[in-house]
């Protein structure tokens, strides 16, 4: 087994096809196939599923690459550390759920370096592959939030991932919806006043999407539900359909604009409220990166501005608590 083979198998996984990893590689495919198929002789083991689509990665598979981009990342860290200065970027990477906050703190952050040296990343994307980018350090940092409904199923998968949860903040459940909304003038909301309008839902997939779900208070059911993949649809369709969706209440209007808000969501006795625990996940005692130390000090200074209640930062694979921003060298 070879580092080339370990770059072939992490590049044909993410690209889904032979075809685009060998224009990504400047390889040509019959040599693709073959290190493919070599690598799967030497492990005793079938990598890929191949399909007239592409190829997905077999439940084997699966686990060789995570491992391989372990590996792969490790020797990418080797070359930062001993190259000479200024030969090769750097990479930070945050994978997220869709939180607008999460967003402006990596603005904040990549303004702070210089984008020339660093090579930058932000994926918005489903619970499940938070947790699975970070796992396999495709990022260094994954934002999401526990409650007492999927803690046991996610922190079950955090322990399979080798991942360590470091809460940030903790907040009850809001109802956000356009300001020209027939609620949004309502000091709270209840689970009744909503039954008229449809609730948006992030589109999390089959498997285990129950537990995976964005929105809080997800064990209610909902009388009208639209499935969506990302922050813009759902703005839009607040406005053109009177949704609703339900989030922390920290909200960024840099990004979002003014025309939002977040109104307290009112419990009774059959719709309680429940508490989101917002955090970020790492690897198991990984040393944070400049840039990661300092995404996190942005999320916490963020989330602080905007009267979240705070956790009080351990002294955890971040290091000590943060200290006062500082522009990078």
């Amino acid at each position: 087994m070879t580092l080339q083979q370990l770059h072939y198998l992490i590049t044909i996984a993410e690209a889904g096809s032979l075809n685009k990893a060998s224009e990504l590689l400047y390889v040509s495919q019959p040599s693709l196939t073959g290190a493919v198929k070599e690598l799967e002789k030497e492990l005793g083991i079938v990598i890929f599923n191949r399909t007239g689509r592409g190829v997905t990665l077999t439940e084997d598979g699966v686990e060789l690459v995570a491992h391989a981009r372990q590996v792969w990342a490790q020797y990418e860290a080797l070359q930062d550390h001993f190259q000479s200065p200024g030969s090769r970027k750097r990479r930070f990477g945050v994978s997220t759920q869709h939180y607008s906050f999460a967003v402006q703190a990596f603005v904040s952050l990549v303004k702070a370096y210089d984008t020339a040296r660093y090579e930058f990343a932000i994926r918005e994307t489903r619970t499940q592959e938070v947790i699975s980018d970070v796992s396999s350090l495709r990022s260094e940092i994954g934002v999401l939030y526990l409650s007492d409904f999927n803690r046991p199923a996610l922190t079950k998968l955090f322990r399979t991932g080798d991942l360590q949860f470091h809460p940030l903040c903790h907040c009850k459940a809001y109802v956000y919806l356009w300001r020209g909304h027939p609620l949004a003038g309502c000091e709270a909301i209840t689970f009744d006043q909503l039954a008229d309008y449809p609730c948006l839902s992030f589109e999390q997939g089959g498997s285990g999407s129950f537990y995976f779900a964005e929105e809080i208070l997800t064990t209610k059911e909902y009388p009208r539900t639209i499935r969506t993949n990302d922050r813009a649809t759902n703005l839009n369709l607040m406005l053109a359909l009177n949704a609703y969706t339900l989030c922390s209440g920290v909200i960024c209007e840099e990004l979002n604009g003014p025309e939002y808000v977040a109104v307290p969501f009112r419990d009774d006795a059959d719709n309680h409220n429940s508490v989101m625990e917002i955090g970020y996940l790492t690897r198991r005692n990984h040393l944070l990166s400049d840039p990661g130390q300092r995404y996190v000090q942005e999320l916490r200074g963020y989330l602080e501005r905007h009267n979240a209640i705070m956790v009080t930062p351990d002294a955890d694979a971040a290091g000590a608590p943060p200290e006062p921003l500082a522009k990078p060298e």
